[in-house]
């Protein structure tokens, strides 16, 4: 089975917040974690953002860029190509998707349709879960 991570997910891999636990018992069980190329700046935002927001120290901040740099190189990553970027469009539309979401959804639905594993979606977005299941994917637990 492969996982794939919205940015939501991918996050709690690195940040200890609600929902860490499940987002790495899912990954640990899965042969491959997937995400959009869309989630690497995602994620980025997130970690600045809480040096901002949070006292969280640089030198977290730095471990934690490091920690998803070294991991980004074993994830599959679905690039956005015009198909994805297209369907993406018709989802935004179609679920009241935010763009991003939207660009993990059709991600998502690409991987779904190029291997013949089990793909697993996971986000903490309610309305992109619900969407994710609207279009025939199977959710995590979380």
């Amino acid at each position: 089975m492969i996982l794939y991570l919205d940015t939501s997910a991918l996050v709690k891999l690195y940040v200890r917040e609600a929902g860490s636990v499940a987002v790495r018992r899912e990954a640990q069980a899965a042969e491959a974690v997937a995400t959009s190329v869309v989630a690497y700046a995602e994620a980025r935002a997130a970690f600045a953002r809480l040096v901002r927001e949070r006292p969280v120290s640089s030198r977290l901040h730095r471990e934690r860029v490091s920690q998803l740099d070294r991991d980004w190189e074993h994830y599959v990553v679905v690039e956005l190509t015009p198909g994805v970027a297209r369907r993406s469009g018709e989802l935004a539309e179609l679920r009241a998707l935010r763009g991003f979401d939207a660009i993990h959804l059709a991600s998502a639905l690409w991987l779904h349709s190029a291997y013949s594993r089990g793909i697993d979606f996971m986000a903490f977005d309610r309305r992109l879960a619900a969407a994710a299941t609207a279009a025939g994917l199977r959710l995590a637990r979380n």
